[in-house]
């Protein structure tokens, strides 16, 4: 019998389950069901052990078992953590509050460009709570729309702003408008959606490709692109990393647009060595 998908209505709603109960369970019990889901789910794994060896290289199939055990672990706790609402915050140590200065400091907006890494969420919130900025998350639509609906309450709750992009050419413009309001847009760049454009850059010795989309987003309002990553350190305590700014003109040529892209390639190259358990980039590149 096939394990319920990941991103499925089922994992979600528990979840929430785990969330809303004392908060001991919520400490305790997901860990222990992100490790039976990754003894349940052999598609998944196989892609977490792939990345974790391009990420690190070979380290031996025992070792290659844990630290996949350990991904859905935490993706696990950080899953209920999201879910658990505003009114349980979580605290974060910030590394480069000088780079986020520098990008806000331009007066245009912010493009945070982040991963699908532990606690991604809870950059907005943290943020938000300590610097009054608006962050509206860009994300794709999932499949399951049940699930989306526990996702999208729990973003909401913790005062993000939710637009989604995809196939239609219009859904870019509340992204636009956001911006040149003076806000930030948080978009995931290690993934590139079905029927988007990619740039080509290196990372772990390969080619890899990053959306071309957060790029030109920069590029027509000049926002500045801030990688920004996050890493869970304990129960509903994170490490933000921000990394320097990376600003493009109105007209960028394909090598400005090049070495943007590999420049935060760079930034998350250096946050996954540091981290490879925390990337839950569950298929393949």
């Amino acid at each position: 019998m096939a394990a319920p998908p990941l991103d499925g209505y089922f994992w979600r709603n528990l979840a929430r389950f785990g969330a809303r109960g004392p908060d001991w369970f919520a400490r305790f019990a997901p860990p222990l069901v992100g490790v039976a889901v990754c003894a349940l789910a052999p598609t998944h794994r196989r892609a977490i052990v792939r990345n974790l060896q391009r990420v690190r290289g070979q380290r031996g199939s025992i070792r290659d078992a844990c630290d996949a055990a350990r991904t859905f672990a935490t993706y696990a706790s950080c899953l209920t953590e999201v879910l658990g609402g505003a009114g349980r915050a979580s605290e974060a140590l910030v590394w480069g509050e000088l780079h986020v200065d520098d990008a806000l400091a331009d007066g245009r907006g912010v493009v945070f460009a982040t991963a699908h890494t532990a606690g991604w969420e809870a950059v907005g919130p943290i943020l938000l709570r300590d610097r009054g900025l608006q962050i509206l998350v860009a994300a794709a639509r999932e499949r399951d729309p049940a699930a989306r609906v526990i996702q999208d309450e729990a973003r909401r709750a913790q005062g993000l702003l939710l637009t989604y992009v995809g196939d239609d050419p219009l859904s870019g413009l509340p992204l636009l408008r956001h911006l040149r309001r003076g806000g930030v847009v948080a978009l995931q760049i290690d993934r590139v959606p079905v029927g988007a454009r990619g740039r080509r850059v290196r990372m772990f010795g390969a080619d890899a490709q990053l959306p071309e989309g957060p790029l030109r987003l920069a590029s027509i309002t000049g926002a500045p692109i801030l990688p920004i990553f996050t890493a869970r350190t304990g129960h509903r305590r994170y490490e933000v990393v921000a990394h320097a700014p990376v600003r493009l003109g109105r007209h960028a040529s394909n090598a400005e647009l090049d070495a943007a892209a590999q420049a935060i390639a760079d930034g998350l190259h250096q946050f996954l060595l540091a981290h490879p358990t925390q990337w839950f980039h569950f298929r393949e590149q």
